[in-house]
């Protein structure tokens, strides 16, 4: 039978006293780094990483598109494009989950838009469409705040949740079917995509 060896124990006086150490500071702070000190390969990173701190402060958020994250189709808002939402809620939920399921969804009331999330590399095979507009790389979009759930302002028609994004397929179908109109001009869209909120 193999006898426990206690370990050495460091003497210390009881009157020893303990140095006062500083307070914690947890707080948010403010690091200005300059780009041309960022490795090439980091600065995409580097910079999501901010956005997504950004998110979690409930502010806006700016995104690039396409990469790991999504692509977008612009479409006018109204009763038809409402319609499409509500028949993918139907195709997107398996019965018992919420009956927003559709994928997520920015409305924007000033411009009249409805702005649809989808699996990034949509733009690459997005034939022109005469209700929709879809872009990818290297545009950008300003997110509202995850907390944005009303107007004024841009806001989550359909929240944004980690298990999906829009079926690019089943929307385009829904577009052909109920044509909301008039679509975005593409031009016009890409330069005010980062200005949205």
């Amino acid at each position: 039978m193999r006898l426990a060896q206690q370990l050495p124990r460091r003497q210390v006086t009881p009157e020893r006293e303990n140095r006062t150490m500083a307070p914690v500071d947890f707080l948010a702070r403010t690091e200005n780094i300059a780009p041309e000190s960022v490795a090439p390969d980091m600065a995409d990173l580097a910079a999501r990483v901010r956005n997504l701190m950004a998110l979690q402060q409930q502010q806006v958020l700016q995104l690039p598109l396409g990469g790991r994250f999504f692509d977008i189709v612009v479409t006018a808002s109204g009763p038809q494009a409402h319609a499409a939402m509500a028949v993918l809620d139907e195709i997107q939920n398996p019965g018992d989950e919420r009956a927003d399921a559709c994928g997520p969804v920015i409305e924007d009331p000033q411009r009249s838009w409805l702005i649809w999330l989808v699996p990034p590399g949509t733009s690459d095979q997005w034939v022109p469409h005469r209700s929709a507009v879809c872009l990818g790389r290297p545009h950008q979009i300003a997110l509202p705040s995850m907390m944005q759930m009303d107007p004024p302002g841009p806001y989550w028609l359909r929240p944004c949740r980690g298990d999906r994004l829009v079926p690019p397929t089943a929307l385009r179908n829904l577009l052909d079917q109920f044509r909301p109109g008039p679509p975005p001009h593409e031009t016009l869209l890409g330069s005010v995509l980062s200005s949205i909120s």
